[in-house]
């Protein structure tokens, strides 16, 4: 039953234009790469921030557009992710790097939700001090968003 939604979900007009298409699969695939490099950089910049760098710029001004940044970078990769996929989802499906880039993934948003639903990213935001829980999310994200990439980068020598 699985493989045949992978088939299915194969044979679909989109997976099959991008494997039609070299520049259509280009062209998805470097949108990856731009909603990769706006997620990270906008991470790893607030992290940096919650850090302890940039102790100048408070935290209120910084965070939210960074968030937003990010969420936008997350948002692209995760839509041109999906049509990666399409091209060959058994194989992707079947890949321990792959499955290892969706759970570290997870993990990062959890980790998002659980440093912007707490009290400390309030205080930041307000001015106060950044607690021990808010730097530890901050080191917690850079070392899950890094390796998720990583593991991305593996999927293709991973069988």
């Amino acid at each position: 039953m699985e493989q045949d939604a992978w088939t299915a979900l194969s044979e679909w007009v989109v997976p099959a234009a991008l494997r039609r298409s070299s520049s259509l699969y280009a062209a998805v695939n470097a949108a990856h790469i731009i909603g990769i490099g706006l997620l990270l950089g906008a991470i790893a910049t607030l992290d940096a921030r919650l850090l302890g760098a940039f102790r100048r710029t408070p935290v209120a001004a910084i965070g939210p557009p960074l968030v937003r940044v990010a969420g936008t970078g997350l948002g692209v990769a995760i839509a041109t992710g999906a049509l990666l996929f399409s091209v060959r989802p058994a194989e992707y499906a079947a890949n321990p790097a792959f499955l290892a880039k969706l759970a570290l993934v997870a993990l990062g948003l959890l980790n998002v939700a659980a440093l912007r639903l707490g009290p400390g990213w309030r205080h930041a935001l307000a001015g106060g001090d950044l607690t021990a829980a808010v730097r530890l999310g901050a080191a917690a994200s850079l070392g899950i968003w890094i390796a998720a990439i990583l593991a991305g980068r593996w999927i293709a020598f991973v069988a």
